[in-house]
C-alpha cells in the first residue's frame, strides 16, 4: 500500500467506526434512555436508531419481569416470637427514565426496600396469621411496595412468602396446642351427641309413657334382643305391668272355673229333689 493512502485509511476506518458506534439496535423488551449532552432528551426503541457520537449516551433498561429473591429475615411477631421469613419479588420496569434518573440503582434500591418491608409488615402480624392468612400478607406487601416504588417507574406485580421458619421449641409447642385443640373439638363434639341423644331418649321415654302396651312390646323387643346375642342363661325381673297383663285373664279362668262348677251341682240338686 502506498504511504500516501495510509492516511486516508485511516480516516475512513475512523469514520466508519464512529458510524458504528452511533448505530444502536434494541430488542422488543429493551429501551434506551438516551442524554444529550447530559439532559434527558427522550427513551429510544425498540428497532434501529443513531446516536449522535460523543454528544448523546445511552442507558439500556429491560422492561421484563424481574423476580428477585428477598434474603431471609429476622422476625419478631406481634406475640413475640422470633421467625426467619423469606420471600419472592416480581416486577418490572414501566417507566425506563424514572428507573434511571430517579434512583441510582432500581435494583438494589428495590431488594433493600423489600427487606425492610417484609420485616415491619410481618412484625405487625402474630405467628398464627403468618402461617394461615399468606395470601392478605402478600396482598399487603405487594401494596405497599407497589406505592413506595411508583417514583422509580417500577410495578410491582406480587409478593410471595415462600418460607416461615421456626425454632424447634416453638414447633413442639404449636404441636402441643394442635393437640389441645383436637382434644377440645372431640370433647365438644362428645357433649354435642350426648346432649342430642339425652333429648332424643326424653322424647321416646314420653312416648312410651303415653301407651303401657308400648313400654311392655319395648321390653319385649330388648329381650329378644339379648337372647339372640348370647346362648348363656339370663335372669331378669319382670315387670309389674307384664305381669297383670299375663296374670289377669288367668285370674278370670279361675273365677269362672268355680262358677261352671257350682252349676251342675244345682242342677243335680235341683234334680234329686224332683
Amino acid at each position: 500500500m502506498p504511504l500516501n493512502l495510509i492516511p486516508y485509511v485511516f480516516i475512513a476506518a475512523l469514520v466508519v467506526g464512529v458510524l458504528l458506534s452511533a448505530v444502536r439496535i434494541l430488542r422488543e423488551y429493551q429501551r434506551g434512555v438516551v442524554f444529550t449532552l447530559g439532559r434527558f432528551s427522550g427513551v429510544k426503541g425498540p428497532g434501529l436508531f443513531i446516536l449522535v457520537p460523543f454528544v448523546q449516551q445511552m442507558v439500556r433498561v429491560d422492561l421484563r419481569t424481574i423476580v428477585l429473591d428477598v434474603p431471609s429475615q429476622d422476625v419478631i411477631s406481634r406475640d413475640n416470637v422470633s421467625v426467619k421469613v423469606n420471600a419472592v419479588l416480581y416486577f418490572r420496569v414501566v417507566d425506563p427514565d424514572k428507573a434511571v434518573i430517579q434512583v441510582e440503582n432500581f435494583m438494589t434500591a428495590t431488594s433493600q426496600l423489600a427487606q425492610t418491608t417484609l420485616r415491619s409488615v410481618l412484625g405487625k402480624h402474630e405467628l398464627d396469621e403468618m402461617l394461615a392468612e399468606r395470601d392478605k400478607l402478600n396482598r399487603d406487601l405487594q401494596e405497599i411496595l407497589d406505592t413506595q416504588t411508583d417514583a422509580w417507574g417500577i410495578k410491582v406485580a406480587n409478593v410471595e412468602i415462600k418460607h416461615v421458619d421456626i425454632n424447634e421449641s416453638m414447633v413442639r409447642a404449636i404441636a402441643r396446642q394442635a393437640e389441645a385443640e383436637r382434644n377440645r373439638r372431640a370433647r365438644v363434639i362428645n357433649a354435642e351427641g350426648e346432649h342430642q341423644a339425652a333429648e332424643r331418649l326424653v322424647q321416646a321415654a314420653t312416648a312410651l309413657s303415653a301407651l303401657p302396651e308400648a313400654m311392655q312390646l319395648r321390653y319385649l323387643s330388648t329381650l329378644y334382643d339379648i337372647a339372640g346375642d348370647k346362648t348363656s342363661t339370663i335372669v331378669f325381673p319382670i315387670p309389674i305391668d307384664i305381669l297383670r297383663g299375663v296374670l289377669g285373664p288367668v285370674s278370670s279362668g279361675s273365677e269362672s272355673q268355680p262358677a261352671r262348677a257350682n252349676t251342675p251341682s244345682t242342677g243335680a240338686q235341683r234334680r234329686t229333689r224332683d
